[in-house]
């Protein structure tokens, strides 16, 4: 294991990993206040455009499950490079995209780096921190997400006012930074290869489907949220931006103080933040007097969100897989998750307006409720 740094140099963990996760994030968060402008520039409806996310997330999880299925010794710090690349190279064509199949084609490149990013970055802390410093690494390293909306929404409201190919400069130049820590590194002893499917080990294939339903739940309010604020109250891109990006501070707020409670209460943590998200969707959906109310509930529900995605990673950490074996599968549900997510919650929008797409986003988080509850369940009833 290599030693962790106590300060933010470009050689500490806690920096690289933050940085690696920002730029994996920047380049799913950019379309989201503008898949309205981007539907109309290419004539498609904005349902639609947001299956943009689907495309990537759905080669992010095919490349996850194929982290899974090799028999290569994987080096953690050459898939971060890998990964970043791919989203800088992703950034540059979906800035100069001609037609929206081209766009579409980006997304894939962009989906195969943010799944090689995911893996590996959340599965550095086990390896890259010092003992007893492994939660802190890993929160740090989930906040990235966050924080590139809490910095990047505002840019990309900015950017996006003038058009939506500027915005792609936030991942490129994410990336770019990113790259840097990371080659800044030395290199790690490869991870183990992988022996046999870590789905077989006891109890993460059922910690794999949770996440992939809160996952799906979660993304839909990523993807759709821009929309839902400029459409239902008519507010600027830039305006949308600028809000969501401070509501999405919440999800840090959310995530360092599950980090205080997962070492011994995640399985608990899980199971009281999934239908409070669940909750917390259904009225961001359903409930829309004012822009600054709809603010609110998001910020609301990325607090619960940053709990519960914290107390979800250190949970699979725990269930005995390799590190960057657990995370793939973490990875590929995230992806999948993604993927479901968008498609159902552009369903849910095209045959009932907002008020659906709420309603599906909850259904499936509370789902994951009943997945993580099951074997409980079953062993108060005596059933095997």
């Amino acid at each position: 294991m290599t030693s962790s740094n106590n300060g933010l140099t470009m050689k500490s963990p806690t920096a690289t990993l933050f940085g690696c996760l920002f730029a994996g994030q920047s380049g799913l968060l950019v379309l989201t206040p503008v898949l309205s402008d981007v539907a109309r520039d290419f004539g498609v409806s904005t349902a639609a455009a947001g299956q943009l996310r689907s495309v990537s997330g759905a080669v992010a999880a095919l490349v996850a499950l194929g982290l899974l299925a090799g028999r290569r010794r994987w080096n953690l710090r050459d898939l971060l490079a890998a990964g970043l690349t791919s989203i800088a190279i992703a950034s540059v064509a979906s800035a100069v995209a001609p037609t929206f199949e081209v766009l579409a084609t980006a997304q894939v490149i962009l989906g195969a780096g943010m799944a090689l990013v995911l893996a590996a970055g959340l599965a550095a802390p086990a390896r890259w921190a010092e003992d007893g410093e492994r939660a802190t690494v890993l929160a740090w390293a989930l906040n990235g997400q966050p924080a590139a909306w809490v910095v990047g929404m505002p840019i990309v409201g900015v950017l996006g006012a003038h058009s939506w190919r500027l915005i792609w400069l936030l991942p490129l130049v994410a990336s770019a930074v990113a790259l840097t820590g990371v080659r800044a590194r030395g290199r790690d002893e490869p991870e183990p290869a992988a022996v046999g499917s870590p789905l077989r080990r006891p109890g993460v294939a059922r910690w794999a489907a949770a996440e992939l339903l809160a996952f799906a739940g979660w993304a839909g309010v990523l993807v759709y949220t821009g929309s839902l604020v400029t459409d239902a109250h008519g507010v600027s891109v830039t305006t949308a931006g600028a809000a969501l990006g401070a509501g999405a501070a919440a999800y840090i707020v959310g995530t360092l103080v599950a980090r205080r409670w997962v070492a011994v209460a995640a399985h608990r943590l899980v199971l009281t933040t999934s239908p409070a998200l669940s909750a917390a969707a259904l009225l961001l959906g359903s409930v829309r007097p004012s822009f600054g109310v709809s603010v609110a509930l998001f910020t609301l529900t990325a607090l619960i969100a940053g709990m519960r995605m914290m107390a979800g990673s250190s949970l699979g950490l725990d269930l005995g897989a390799a590190p960057l074996q657990a995370m793939s599968v973490r990875a590929a549900a995230v992806q999948f998750g993604y993927f479901g997510g968008s498609a159902l919650g552009g369903l849910g929008l095209t045959l009932a307006g907002w008020s659906g797409l709420g309603a599906v986003l909850a259904i499936l988080l509370l789902l994951s409720v009943g997945i993580t509850v099951a074997p409980q369940v079953r062993a108060k009833v005596g059933v095997r």
